[in-house]
């Protein structure tokens, strides 16, 4: 059996803002009824957080929860639990119409951390990232260079982006470009 590798290594770029590829990390998607009493109490057990409100994140003992659309949550824990976190979700949810899935491996994530990590990825997605629009339990799922990816902030100067292990060298890349010097941007207001 090979051994589980991220998938740029540990990659990092240090510009205005320094990008790193933050190594493995345990995601499970979840699909079912986000308002049920069972979905709350089997995110709560598996995790100890609550289910997140629309385009929002929440943090637990054991992980954090993402909305991802109006049926789905992306759970997000320590690589080494996550076969046990997909065991008590499923335990949880066993009487509910739902699908609990590791999702793991076909995932990267990436840091993006300093005082320039806002200009980062306003340069390549289209969202508003004004300090005090976006805020930092938000998560955004968009595209970043024409590829789909999600982030949230996780401090004032940093934000974790997710997107397909297949397109993880692209968007290391692109990150990795406009975190370039010189190419700081300055928000209006």
């Amino acid at each position: 059996m090979s051994e589980a590798v991220s998938a740029l290594s540990g990659a990092i770029f240090e510009g205005f803002a320094t990008v790193t590829d933050t190594g493995l990390r345990g995601m499970i998607t979840v699909r079912g009824d986000l308002a049920s009493k069972d979905m709350g109490a089997a995110i709560k057990a598996a995790i100890d957080a609550d289910v997140p409100a629309q385009r929002r994140v929440t943090a637990g003992n054991g992980g954090k929860v993402a909305w991802m659309s109006p049926d789905e949550l992306l759970v997000v824990v320590d690589y080494a639990t996550v076969l046990d976190t997909v065991a008590k979700l499923n335990a949880a949810l066993s009487g509910s119409h739902t699908l609990v899935s590791n999702v793991s491996d076909a995932r990267a994530v990436f840091e993006i951390r300093g005082a320039g990590c806002r200009d980062v990825l306003a340069k390549l997605a289209p969202v508003d990232l004004s300090q005090g629009v976006f805020a930092e339990t938000e998560i955004r799922r968009t595209r970043i260079a024409q590829v789909p990816a999600a982030f949230w902030q996780t401090g004032t100067e940093s934000f974790e982006v997710i997107c397909f292990r297949s397109v993880a060298q692209y968007v290391f890349d692109v990150l990795r470009l406009s975190a370039t010097k010189g190419g700081e941007i300055h928000h209006l207001g």
